[in-house]
């Protein structure tokens, strides 16, 4: 992965924004989100194979196509976003896995969930009354944890391998 060049790099994230687009068939809701595991393995994976910023720009795309075709909710954004940048960062500053899915799970959850009650009120035009500033941290939750042991069985077995002795820089 060390040597991959920028081409290789856009084509290994569009492959796996492809990934968390198709892996969003098998969603399911819980308290208004649809949660979509296979999202949060892919933030993972991009964040440990390309860095932060391809990993953001991934979780973007899908949570963008996702939209477009009806398959994911207008809170795919902040859940995954925030989640790609935080285990992104993790991993770039310290290269350790289990600290960057512990980085997806608090990032999506709590810091998309946060995030998300804002978008849930302009842009689905929610209630400020109906919900409460936190009623997205659980399913968040549910759906990142979820994609975490899922990335961490791959990262396992690439790390075994020794596919992972290299990783990829930010650029």
């Amino acid at each position: 992965m060390k040597n991959l060049n920028r081409t290789q790099k856009l084509c290994l994230a569009a492959v796996l924004c492809a990934v968390a687009v198709a892996g969003s068939l098998f969603s399911f809701p819980i308290a208004g989100s649809k949660c979509a595991p296979v999202q949060h393995m892919v933030n993972i994976l991009c964040a440990v194979l390309l860095g932060p910023g391809y990993g953001v720009g991934a979780a973007f795309a899908a949570s963008l196509l996702r939209n477009l075709l009806s398959l994911g909710s207008p809170m795919a954004f902040p859940g995954s976003m925030c989640g790609a940048l935080l285990c992104g960062l993790a991993y770039w500053k310290t290269k350790n896995i289990p600290l960057t899915l512990a980085a997806e799970v608090f990032g999506t959850a709590v810091l998309g969930g946060l995030c998300a009650y804002p978008v849930a009120i302009l842009v689905m035009g929610k209630n400020a009354g109906e919900i409460a500033f936190y009623a997205y941290i659980i399913p968040f939750f549910v759906s990142t944890a979820g994609g975490a042991v899922l990335s961490g069985v791959i990262l396992g077995a690439l790390s075994k391998s020794g596919a992972l002795k290299h990783p990829a820089k930010e650029g």
